[in-house]
């Protein structure tokens, strides 16, 4: 799979831009604030329908702009798609496929699939806990794209879930009146019916992210170990918020592909008695304090966590980790591998291995790890680099050269 050409519409800062594409390497290089980044988050998003700099999408369409459109023609195999997406700022986002009738955007997920390593990828080491749920979710949507409803239910359920409990909260704390009481016995009787939802839709997301923690746990320990000194051995486990899966009672991941979780009903049932027990201090904070929505994707080396303990230089290894371990998961054959998830969507077929996008990564490495990371990716069918130093790009990603300036993007 590869991207063949790229046209921009009022996507950041260009108002127009059409760039050919090949595969193998493609570098874009130029000085920062060019518009470098702006080209390959724009492929990025067409994958993810997310990009990896801002949690929305409005500062993607240029101002002064009502809408933006990202055009671009993806190669798999000796077929050749066209994806149009219509980015509009207050309206819900549209798309084509090979310039077809509209659908929603989120049918085109799945046609395109990337794997972008960027700075901001020190946060999954560093950063909160909704930074690898993220991790965990996006790729878990590039594997299987119909959980990108899921996800977007569960919050949905989530997030009304949470404005009920704050409500019964204020109601319960008014107190005295027998309107208030009977409001705060009728959002609790309502209450019953988002839990059910949430234990429903939860229990499928749980399910899945402790399977997929599986299947990357020896990747990212191959991964860690061939682009640093593996000076410790790097793990992952999946934290949960449930009692029954707590850190003292974590998933036992250790033997076949994480089939004990794959009873998603037993999941349910666990989720229904954790929200029935955490109801009075849910209710006193007025928050939702079980779900997935609480839980963390734990990284350890050398047995002590990440987070606090590692290096710079091993933290960034770890990050690259997790980003070569998810490019070799995906690069598997859903048919043939065994090494693949249960879950993978027979849909996604062969010749399916994602395109690979180091945006300003190698400024961020010394000599060694810039090395090694470059060794490591040159297999893949397409890698897309952004560079503000030419010099910062190893030699052995030699390639098609771009030149970026101001609004415009000339091929060397």
């Amino acid at each position: 799979m590869y991207v063949s050409h790229l046209s921009l519409l009022d996507f950041r800062s260009y108002a127009s831009a059409d760039v050919e594409l090949e595969p193998g390497v493609n570098a874009f290089v130029g000085r920062n604030g060019r518009g470098k980044t702006n080209l390959v988050e724009a492929i990025g998003y067409v994958a993810t329908l997310g990009s990896h700099r801002v949690a929305t999408d409005a500062p993607l369409v240029r101002s002064g702009a009502e809408r933006a459109v990202v055009r671009t023609r993806i190669v798999r195999g000796d077929r050749a798609s066209t994806v149009e997406l219509e980015i509009t700022q207050g309206k819900a986002n549209r798309a084509r496929i090979n310039r077809g009738q509209p659908v929603r955007a989120r049918d085109v997920l799945g046609v395109l699939r990337t794997v972008l390593f960027a700075p901001e990828d020190l946060a999954l080491v560093k950063g909160d806990p909704d930074g690898r749920r993220r991790f965990m979710d996006q790729l878990l949507v590039l594997m299987m794209p119909r959980m990108s409803a899921v996800l977007s239910d569960y919050e949905r359920v989530l997030r009304q879930r949470s404005a009920l409990l704050k409500s019964a909260r204020s109601a319960r704390r008014s107190g005295g009146s027998s309107r208030s009481e009977s409001s705060a016995a009728a959002e609790l009787a309502t209450l019953d019916v988002w839990d059910a939802r949430l234990a429903e839709l939860g229990a499928e997301i749980l399910s899945l992210r402790v399977q997929l923690v599986h299947a990357l746990r020896p990747a990212v320990a191959a991964a860690y170990e061939q682009v640093s000194d593996a000076d410790g051995d790097a793990e992952i486990v999946y934290r949960s918020s449930l009692p029954a899966l707590s850190e003292d009672n974590p998933p036992d991941l250790s033997t076949g592909s994480g089939d004990n979780f794959s009873d998603v009903a037993r999941l349910r049932d666990l989720l229904l008695e954790a929200l029935a027990a955490a109801r009075p201090q849910e209710l006193e904070r007025g928050v939702s304090l079980v779900g997935p929505h609480r839980d963390d994707l734990v990284l350890t080396l050398g047995g002590l966590p990440a987070k606090g303990y590692a290096s710079h230089g091993e933290s960034w290894s770890f990050a690259l980790a997790l980003r070569l371990a998810s490019f070799r998961l995906l690069g598997g054959d859903p048919q043939n591998s065994a090494d693949s998830p249960a879950f993978w969507d027979p849909d996604l077929g062969t010749d399916a291995d994602p395109v690979l996008i180091l945006d300003d990564v190698f400024a961020e490495l010394d000599v060694r790890r810039r090395q090694r990371l470059a060794d490591l990716v040159l297999p893949a069918r397409q890698v897309l680099v952004t560079a503000a130093v030419p010099e910062d790009i190893p030699a052995a990603l030699d390639g098609v050269r771009f030149h970026v300036e101001p609004g415009t993007v000339t091929r060397d």
